[in-house]
Parts: C-alpha cells; structure tokens; sequence
C-alpha cells in the first residue's frame, strides 16, 4: 500500500483526532499489514519496535501465568493502540501480554522513534497516547473487577456480550472451549453456564456458534 492509500486510511477515521499534519506525517513512515484472523500480533516477551496503530479489525489481548494458562485482559478496536507494547517498544521491557487478530485487521506500523518525537511536536499524539493509556488501564481494573467480584455466569455473559460489540455482530462463531480458555475456566463449567443463559433466554447456542438475544 503506498502513501496516498495509508493517508486515505487515516483520514477516513482520524480526521477529527489528528491535524492534518500528523496523518501527513503517518502516512510517510507507516507500513500497513493485512492481519489474518487468528495471526498474533504481538507475544509474550517480544520486544517491539514500530508501535501498531489499528484502522480495522479487532485485537484480542491476553495475559498468560506460569503454566501457560491464558486470561483475557481487553480488546482493542479500529483507532485503538496496544499501550501496553510501549515499554517494549523503548526498549525498558519485554511484551507482557499477547495479541492476536480475532478477524481480519488492519494495521500501520510506527516506528518507534515516533513516539516521543510527536509527543512532543503535536498535541493531538499526545492526548492520544495519554487517553490511550488510561482507557487500557480502565480496562485491565474493570478485568480485576470482574475475576474479584462476578459470579462466573455474568461473567460468560459479560464476555459474550463484550465481544458482540466488538465483532459488531451477535452471531459469535465460538466453540465452549475458546471461552473457558480466554476465562481461565473449565469447559465443563462453561457448558453448563450457557445452557443455563440458554434457559434465561439471553442466548441461543448451536454447534460452534452463539447467537445473543439479550442484548
């Protein structure tokens, strides 16, 4: 893709967050990629160097333990940024987390050196870096929340009727298991759980697919 067609990515989403200026200034050192569904963005202990700006798609963040048990923290959307890969990308850490594509994305890569230069060159970067990071850390306190104070039923439903929206459809092509993995739980427990949404009338469960009616 070359620099007129990212640019006509940008403008389409960010012409009310950026100066013209600064989409100008994307657009001359990004480099869009296409991301599969299910192709990682970014692993546990990568270290980055371009930061990912999304412009479509959707991002499935995660946190593993010690035994390689996976828990979900957030999702990013389109005009979003993986916050959390900026240590990573100067250099002071590895990659906590793991992000990969749940469907099809599109991604412009910044390089690094951007980051603090814009910072500091345009007020629009900066409010988004700043905004960027508080709705991450937001998300990762509502996560806490959600282990420390949900039964694990609204749980499901909560992550079920998180990811409509972030699909933007309430068809959600997911098998029991993917959800006991990104909920650090059982299958068993889940299965039981959404019949018992089923019964409630909040879903409609088919073989590998979801449909949400409560929502």
């Amino acid at each position: 893709m070359n620099k007129a067609e990212i640019k006509e990515k940008l403008s389409d989403f960010f012409h009310i967050a950026f100066e013209k200026e600064l989409i100008d200034d994307i657009a001359e050192v990004g480099v869009f990629k296409k991301i599969k569904e299910n192709e990682l963005l970014i692993d546990i202990n990568d270290k980055f160097d371009k930061i990912p700006l999304l412009i479509n798609g959707a991002i499935k963040i995660s946190r593993e333990d010690k035994h390689g048990e996976e828990i979900v923290l957030y999702f990013l959307e389109r005009g979003d940024t993986c916050t959390v890969s900026f240590g990573s990308c100067l250099g002071t850490m590895k990659s906590q987390v793991r992000g990969i594509a749940e469907k099809d994305s599109e991604v412009i890569f910044i390089p690094v050196n951007k980051l603090e230069e814009w910072m500091v060159k345009y007020k629009t970067w900066r409010t988004f870096i700043f905004d960027s990071y508080n709705i991450r850390i937001n998300e990762m306190f509502e996560a806490i929340d959600t282990l420390a104070f949900m039964k694990m039923e609204d749980r499901i439903f909560k992550y079920l009727t998180d990811k409509v929206k972030i699909m933007r459809n309430t068809e959600l092509n997911i098998t029991h298991q993917d959800i006991a993995s990104d909920l650090h739980t059982s299958r068993v427990v889940v299965s039981r759980l959404l019949k018992h949404l089923e019964n409630e009338g909040k879903i409609k469960l088919h073989r590998n697919k979801i449909d949400i009616l409560d929502f």
